[in-house]
């Protein structure tokens, strides 16, 4: 890139681009002091080269914490898959316990990435960047860091965290996995007691009178003006009833008078 400040004539870029478009010096005569995964930009005024630019992505606090949490919580592997190069993508990695490391993606690779780690069960994707929305939408879990990241990221993902931390994901699965074993421990001891019944019914150990006894007499609490329409009903029945009887009387007091 490059353009025009305060009337200076200003190239930046990579080393190679900036050294291609400038007359003087060369930006990787800086680079004595760069630590292995930083990214450096290199800047050029007037066609000299002038410095270069250091910068380095930061690891979330929370990522050695969430990751462990992960692993508790049943997650067998964790991948990470980034558009950054492969050195900064392997300082980053180091120490959080990831087991497969995917650098210098595009968009469309991230997706193939979550299409191949399918194959051997769910997929749960973390994301926030605007290249991320693809590999969100192809996943099973979809999930957005939603402080910071980009709309269409927050749009393509089925569930969208308003914190900026990790370790609320690794809450809720736990959440998740405790759900689901209540739920399937009451299905179970349901189908249990039912098959334990007719068993024990269908050898006479459970006649209808023990289980109706059993059960005790419950009626279900109406509603008053459920009772009120119930009475209207009877009333209208037993008018029905009678109407037959009061019109015989009616017609023997009709043939005495005349």
């Amino acid at each position: 890139m490059e353009g025009l400040v305060e009337g200076k004539r200003v190239v930046i870029g990579g080393s190679g681009y900036v050294a291609a478009n400038s007359n003087e010096g060369e930006p990787r005569s800086f680079r004595s002091d760069v630590k292995p995964g930083q990214m450096v930009v290199a800047v050029a005024i007037d066609g000299i080269v002038a410095g270069i630019i250091v910068m380095a992505d930061q690891v979330r606090t929370d990522a050695s914490a969430a990751i462990a949490r992960f692993r508790e919580s049943g997650i067998s592997e964790i991948i990470l898959a980034t558009g950054d190069r492969l050195d900064v993508a392997s300082v980053i990695s180091d120490g959080l316990g990831i087991d497969q490391v995917l650098a210098d993606l595009m968009p469309e690779q991230k997706v193939e990435a979550v299409q191949a780690a399918r194959r051997s069960g769910p997929v749960m994707m973390v994301g926030d960047g605007v290249n991320d929305a693809p590999a969100l939408a192809s996943a099973d879990v979809g999930v957005a860091l939603g402080a910071r990241s980009a709309a269409a990221s927050s749009e393509a993902a089925g569930v969208v965290l308003l914190v900026d931390r990790l370790t609320p994901l690794a809450q809720a699965i736990t959440i998740a996995h405790q759900t689901l074993a209540i739920a399937r421990q009451s299905v179970i001891a349901g189908l249990g007691l039912s098959l334990a019944a007719m068993f024990l019914a269908a050898f006479g150990y459970l006649p209808p009178v023990q289980g109706r006894t059993a059960a005790g007499d419950y009626r279900p609490r109406r509603h008053p003006q459920c009772n009120a329409c119930a009475t209207v009903r009877r009333l209208e029945i037993l008018d029905n009833q009678t109407r037959p009887f009061r019109m015989e009387k009616f017609m023997s007091k009709v043939q005495r008078d005349v």
